[in-house]
């Protein structure tokens, strides 16, 4: 199971006292479990953009941490800045990144909300945060939808004690020198602008064409969950189509892109490039580079590949470098889709399997067994693919080769999933069972463990079911050369069929258990 990750982006009202920055910035870095990513100032708006990762619980304290400072440090009796604002911690959007839903994140903007309120007696709103008419909807108290606050200003508002306008902690009352605080959960914003050599009015009016919103009432843009404006960067002596995705996956990137481009040509203006301001995730890079591949027919199997080809293509280098271990957000972070066993060295796997152990075993073997059968499947295709004297079976090996790349990469988490899986049985195996209490805890673990076993050895089955008819097809035409190793896998897949009959026979085993 891969690591929770969930990303913060408090917005602080103040963008101009480096020491106030510099002070929030180190709450943010000593917070246990936090990886701060990025620190954006705005002189002119007078606020700073935090963003930070960690698990659910870290990203809670490291925001809890920034409020304080920001409570000893801001007096919004004092702010100015064009940035339309609620309070010293404006608002502070909790964000799902890596094996977390957006039910988590809608608790750690609830709990954050209580934690705030009981420690510095302010008041704040969680809210679950969608996007809808290009407006973040918020609901207040589980009940009132209030579409107001997220553009109202920093003032006394009358209404703070009413109802439909009382924060769900904190005093139901106007504190100046704080104001108040939205806590939320949204999907990932992309800020991406592109380059037009054009005018600002003429980019305005390619962004009124796209941005979900449109001329106004009863003339929508063309694009869903954006919004967008024409301006002109000076430093680049361009103008830019500025865009938020609000969710790129209802309207991708490259749709964008795509669009601004096919509008900008009807209207005979050239587009040169584009930026992404912060970071980004990596499925937005790859679905681009899946979109380009597409397009013009390219075979490219490598993450790295990919993600090169969706820089080229949407142009990320024209005004600055991009970088994807800087800007790409799981880039970022350390990379634990491999768990400790698979990235054991071959002879360590093999000794920790012969240790005096019960894990690992079987069913990590079959994994990575299946995962090495898989690798010589997509070995001896691509030593056949791009040859001369084989590229009549190129278009044959463009649909052969992937199935098995992806299939290898598909298995090899199970080596550690299977391991992971008997664990967690054992476990719940071990639970006390002194109460009728404690014995419905520990019956309810173990078959949660069963079923978790069960699924385990049903996934390798199923990754390996894929291959059969992939490696009939490719031993009728590979490279010759690379026959030996085609019959080496056909001996694996031999081993792999006798696997497969004997998961079949462990998962018949534990059915009778769950039964």
């Amino acid at each position: 199971m891969r690591t929770k990750i969930v990303e913060c982006v408090p917005n602080f009202s103040e963008g101009q006292d480096q020491g106030v920055i510099d002070e929030i910035t180190r709450a943010i870095k000593s917070t246990p479990g936090v990886s701060l990513l990025g620190v954006d100032p705005g002189s002119s708006t007078n606020r700073t953009v935090y963003t930070f990762v960690g698990s659910p619980d870290a990203v809670i304290q490291g925001a809890l941490n920034a409020a304080r400072v920001a409570y000893k440090r801001i007096d919004m009796t004092k702010h100015k800045g064009e940035h339309a604002r609620l309070g010293a911690l404006d608002v502070c959007p909790f964000i799902p990144v890596q094996g977390v839903e957006m039910e988590e994140c809608v608790y750690c903007a609830r709990k954050f909300g209580e934690k705030l309120s009981a420690e510095l007696n302010v008041p704040a709103v969680p809210c679950c945060v969608c996007y809808k008419l290009r407006k973040a909807v918020f609901f207040v108290s589980d009940q009132v939808v209030c579409e107001q606050l997220p553009t109202a200003q920093h003032r006394p508002l009358g209404g703070i004690g009413q109802a439909e306008w009382r924060p769900d902690y904190g005093p139901a009352e106007f504190v100046p020198q704080w104001g108040a605080t939205m806590s939320g959960a949204r999907k990932f914003l992309i800020a991406y602008n592109i380059n037009v050599l054009a005018t600002k009015e003429q980019a305005h009016r390619i962004a009124l064409d796209i941005r979900e919103e449109g001329r106004g009432k009863g003339q929508p843009g063309l694009l869903k969950s954006i919004q967008a404006v024409g301006w002109w960067l000076e430093e680049s002596n361009i103008a830019q189509v500025s865009v938020n995705v609000l969710d790129h996956d209802i309207t991708p990137v490259h749709v964008v892109y795509e669009e601004v481009s096919r509008i900008a040509k009807s209207l005979k203006l050239a587009v040169t490039g584009s930026q992404i301001v912060g970071v980004v995730p990596l499925q937005a890079i790859l679905a681009a580079a899946e979109f380009y591949m597409q397009k013009e027919n390219l075979f490219v199997l490598e993450e790295d590949q990919k993600v090169h080809l969706a820089i080229n293509r949407l142009g990320l280098n024209s005004l600055a470098a991009f970088d994807p271990a800087e800007r790409i957000i799981e880039y970022m972070l350390p990379d634990d889709r491999l768990g400790p066993l698979a990235q054991k060295t071959l002879a360590q796997f093999i000794h920790v399997v012969g240790a005096r152990t019960p894990t690992p075993g079987g069913g990590s073997v079959a994994a990575a067994v299946a995962s090495l059968g898989a690798a010589l499947g997509a070995m001896v295709g691509k030593m056949t693919y791009g040859k001369r004297q084989w590229e009549r079976y190129d278009d044959q090996m463009r649909q052969l080769i992937p199935i098995m790349h992806h299939t290898m990469d598909e298995l090899l988490p199970m080596v550690d999933a299977d391991t992971g899986a008997f664990n967690d049985y054992m476990a719940a195996h071990k639970l006390p069972k002194n109460t009728p209490e404690e014995e419905e805890v520990r019956e309810a673990a173990m078959q949660a463990g069963l079923k978790k076993a069960i699924a385990v050895p049903l996934g390798v089955a199923r990754s390996v079911s894929k291959l059969w008819d992939t490696t009939k097809e490719l031993a009728s035409i590979i490279n010759i050369g690379a026959r030996a190793d085609l019959q080496v896998l056909k001996e694996i897949e031999e081993y792999r069929e006798e696997a497969i009959k004997g998961c079949a026979e462990v998962l018949s085993i534990l059915e009778k258990r769950l039964s």
